[in-house]
């Protein structure tokens, strides 16, 4: 077998993670476990770390949670709701520690010295309390981390949270924690629920959630649940310096806070206190799937700040997954948006944890080769979280009456093109592109899928019942389906009154930003964070449109920008080359554009509130700098508004110089960019 080179191993990680990302978000259809993402994420970073040329600054964009369900209320978020990332043994965390020592430029004694407070990461329901004049006035779900449900009248029914907050209080507060129902009080619930011959929850976490995310908050108020405060959002004034003191401060004004909550003086003490309460696990009344861990001092989370999803001050070390044994059924052939032929088994329903498990990934035919699975077989599964589980292994292997072996196919079980496997690539794909019914429909109901177009109404039920019907077969066909009014009325299931909700529903998307209508064309490797960095580089979608046709020549100047933005790189630059030369899918950007107002996009800093001092500047770092890494620099340039590129060209408008700064100088000089010595950085950043 031949060793794959940093590049064909970079490539192959890509690819598996945007696959996983499409199906996890786009389809929600997880095709693997956390601890399988999550390690792939990490080896991808360590391996950017490694060979720097190859780095993607967004790596594998994980997205953050769900778009809030019409029904309720929307709340944006003062402050977003984000994410965190996981680890699962003690050599991660370690590498978690380095991380933050490289950024902040601490040595490996003063790093260990870090005050960390650790957390049981309760399985719950994030929520967000806000309190103006020490008054309870909102409560909002977590929604996609930006915008929440509304779930306040629920929240009022909830006894153990405070309504009002004693003095002394900011003017206005966001608090943040996890509903969650206790081990008793889920069984009782269930218990009732088979009384009423109603259908019980599958967990603790989907009890609490299904409880609190009533549309009658009397329902919520029959329901047994808790609250644990950990958390901070945006507030008037900061009540606390660190986050022990901010827990104290939770205390005092009436908040639960976790009990095992824990101050740990050195980062080397953790992994003790991880097994200290992975054994404790077993006897406490309420699930936790882990303990987060978050550097104490808040002025250093202040200067690690965020990296794409998740801070950089703070990571969730996760228990191992659960596992069981059950009969492997049949194997069945999934096709993909992009093509990618995925098997997934079809498996003898088990308990898992509280959970009742049918199907489990088997990612790809070299997974199928090396497991051997067959139908017929007993397998091990594992299950982390609430995502499809993975086949760990056969058990009965040696039996003589197995089944013979799976063959993966070679064709397209939907259209019955050629399934092709590029070189080094483990994902065999269809090649028939449009014309394969699959593709085709998977495309469209990620088109109207809720971080694309949101179209309410248009599932994927709908989709491919109109598709089948001819109604819609491109994208552009949604926005003319009101001349086929009557013929929808008629429809099963379908009369007057929902036909037009729906119509309204998709007049409502007409106007679409630039960031939704990128990620709804379902490029590949296209991901959310990605069309938000393309966005907010070409600014509108005819300036868009015009770099992507002149990229498609791969010596172009256009090409070069493309490849050199920050979070882009060479390989989705090619994507977005493939997509574009395709006459078909200009012509059908140019079919949907028609129908369609995209109005430009402005330059935006994390922080809707902030003002963006370098909005507008694409700007280098090159060199060393000695009051701060170059990690923490672009992080700073970039929470002011500025676009960070590793490349000079002559779209760069400022390059800031460190020592033994090289070639990037040079080249500045010849282009006539302004340059400043790291000095006049920090002035312009407001840091000196």
């Amino acid at each position: 077998m031949s060793v794959k080179s940093p590049a064909q191993r970079h490539t192959e990680l890509e690819s598996k993670i945007a696959r996983w990302n499409e199906a996890y978000h786009g389809q929600d259809n997880p095709e693997v476990s956390d601890a399988i993402y999550d390690q792939a994420r990490l080896e991808l970073v360590m391996l950017e770390r490694q060979h720097p040329e190859l780095k993607r600054k967004d790596g594998p964009s994980a997205q953050i949670g769900a778009a809030p369900n019409p029904a309720f209320g929307k709340v944006t978020h003062r402050a977003p709701m984000l994410s965190l990332d996981n680890v699962f043994n003690e050599e991660e965390f370690a590498q978690f520690i380095s991380r933050i020592g490289r950024f902040l430029g601490l040595n490996d004694q003063t790093t260990d010295s870090l005050r960390f407070v650790a957390e049981p990461k309760i399985d719950g329901l994030s929520i967000n309390l806000t309190y103006e004049k020490g008054q309870l006035t909102a409560a909002t779900t977590r929604g996609d981390g930006t915008i929440g449900e509304d779930v306040t009248a629920n929240i009022n029914t909830i006894a153990s949270i405070p309504k009002t907050l004693p003095a002394p209080y900011p003017e206005l507060i966001e608090i943040r924690g996890e509903i969650f129902m206790s081990r008793a009080d889920f069984l009782a619930l269930n218990q009732r629920q088979e009384e009423r011959k109603d259908r019980p929850f599958a967990n603790p976490r989907n009890a609490a959630a299904g409880s609190l995310r009533q549309l009658d908050p009397s329902i919520t108020a029959q329901r047994s649940l808790g609250l644990f405060a950990y958390g901070m959002g945006y507030s008037t004034d900061l009540p606390a310096t660190s986050h022990t003191a901010w827990l104290e401060t939770l205390k005092n004004w009436g908040f639960t806070v976790n009990p095992l909550s824990k101050s740990i003086s050195h980062a080397s003490d953790v992994p003790a206190y991880v097994e200290q309460l992975a054994q404790q696990r077993p006897d406490l009344d309420y699930d936790i799937d882990g303990i987060v861990f978050k550097i104490d001092e808040i002025d250093l989370q202040k200067r690690l700040g965020f990296v794409g999803r998740a801070p950089r001050w703070a990571i969730a070390w996760k228990f191992p997954a659960e596992q069981a044994i059950t009969r492997l059924l049949e194997i069945e052939i999934q096709v993909g948006r992009t093509g990618a032929l995925t098997p997934v088994a079809h498996l003898e329903p088990i308990n898992v944890g509280g959970v009742i498990v049918s199907r489990a990934t088997l990612h790809n035919e070299d997974e199928i080769k090396r497991l051997d699975a067959r139908p017929g077989d007993l397998v091990k599964i594992q299950r982390a979280g609430d995502v499809i589980p993975q086949i760990l292994s056969v058990v009965n292997a040696e039996r003589a009456d197995r089944a013979a072996p799976f063959i993966f196919p070679d064709h397209c079980p939907a259209c019955h093109a050629h399934a092709e496997r590029v070189a080094d690539e483990a994902v065999r794909r269809c090649t028939g592109g449009l014309t394969c019914p699959a593709q085709t429909v998977e495309r469209l109901i990620h088109f109207v899928s809720r971080k694309a177009f949101d179209i309410d109404g248009l599932g994927d039920k709908s989709i491919r019942n109109f598709y089948e019907l001819n109604y819609i077969r491109r994208p552009g066909d949604i926005f003319r389906l009101h001349t086929s009014k009557e013929q929808l009325q008629k429809l099963e299931g379908w009369g007057p009154q929902s036909v037009e909700k729906l119509l309204r529903a998709i007049d409502e998307r007409r106007t679409i930003s630039l960031p939704r209508f990128i990620y709804a064309l379902g490029i590949r490797r296209i991901g959310e964070r990605n069309a938000q960095l393309l966005a907010r580089h070409y600014h509108s979608f005819a300036t868009w449109r015009a770099a992507m046709l002149a990229a498609i020549q791969p010596e172009s100047e256009e090409r070069t920008t493309l490849s050199a933005i920050m979070g882009i790189g060479p390989a989705i630059a090619e994507e977005l080359a493939a997509f574009f030369s395709e006459e078909h899918n200009v012509d059908t950007l140019d079919d949907l554009t028609a129908h369609l107002t995209i109005p430009d996009e402005e330059n935006a800093t994390s922080d809707p509130n902030a003002p963006a001092p370098l909005s507008g500047q694409i700007m280098v770092f090159t060199g060393s700098l000695s009051t701060m890494s170059r990690p923490e620099a672009k992080a700073i340039a970039e929470r002011l508004g500025a676009q960070v590129t590793d490349s000079v060209s002559r779209r760069t408008t400022l390059v800031v110089l460190g020592e033994k700064a090289g070639s990037k100088a040079k080249k500045a000089e010849e282009l006539g960019i302004r340059t400043l010595d790291e000095s006049s950085w920090r002035e312009m950043a407001g840091l000196s």
